[in-house]
């Protein structure tokens, strides 16, 4: 009798240790779920694995969280708007200077923020961190970007580019010393979502 007790004792142990397992499982998924939105589904996509993709983002908020990523200053800030505003007019003219100067706009602002800037790909995946829908636009963006040098984009792929990088640019203008725009990583515990900004400006093309 008392060795089935046990075994009793020991099922149930099993048990309840698998099904807090599975629990804990679902709410760490649920919070990078909630965190990154639809940049967890395209990592889930592209890996073709939950698990290690969910590594991955864990792995991308680790490495976010030890950068020394700060906003720029108001001057900084208002100084890359007039570019943008310049860069943004310019597109009627000169759509394929355009998107890359947008390209390079992107890079500069990062760069001041603190963000690594050597490879498109790790850029993208620091940004998701704390700006996971803007991610894709800049994705999207940077390939509009490569399919132009290639001779693969008219001219409604390169106004698509720089809409797109207009998002990525405004959530980092957006950002504010005082405390409002503060993205630094935190933990998934911490979920914190950002917006991108919608400041009414026109899209390229749609100047006068």
């Amino acid at each position: 009798m008392d060795t089935i007790v046990m075994v009793i004792v020991i099922a149930v142990v099993v048990i309840a240790a698998a099904a807090l397992a599975f629990a804990y499982q679902r709410r760490r998924s649920g919070r990078l779920q909630e965190r990154f939105g639809p940049e967890y589904e395209r990592t889930i996509e592209e890996s073709g694995d939950r698990r290690a993709a969910e590594r991955e983002l864990r792995g991308r908020e680790r490495r976010v969280s030890k950068l020394d990523i700060h906003p720029l200053s108001g001057e900084s800030a208002q100084r890359y708007r007039a570019e943008w505003n310049t860069l943004q007019q310019s597109f009627v003219d000169e759509p394929n200077t355009a998107v890359d100067e947008a390209d390079r706009l992107v890079i500069r602002i990062m760069r001041e923020e603190g963000y690594p800037v050597d490879e498109f790909d790790q850029r993208a995946n620091d940004i998701s961190v704390d700006h996971p829908e803007v991610a894709l636009h800049y994705r999207e963006a940077h390939r509009v970007a490569v399919a132009r040098t290639k001779g693969e984009a008219d001219t409604e792929d390169l106004r698509l580019a720089v809409t797109e990088y207009r998002q990525l640019v405004d959530v980092l203008l957006a950002d504010r010393p005082d405390g409002e725009g503060d993205h630094r990583a935190t933990p998934t515990d911490g979920v914190r979502r950002e917006q991108p900004r919608a400041d009414g400006q026109q899209t390229p093309g749609e100047q006068k």
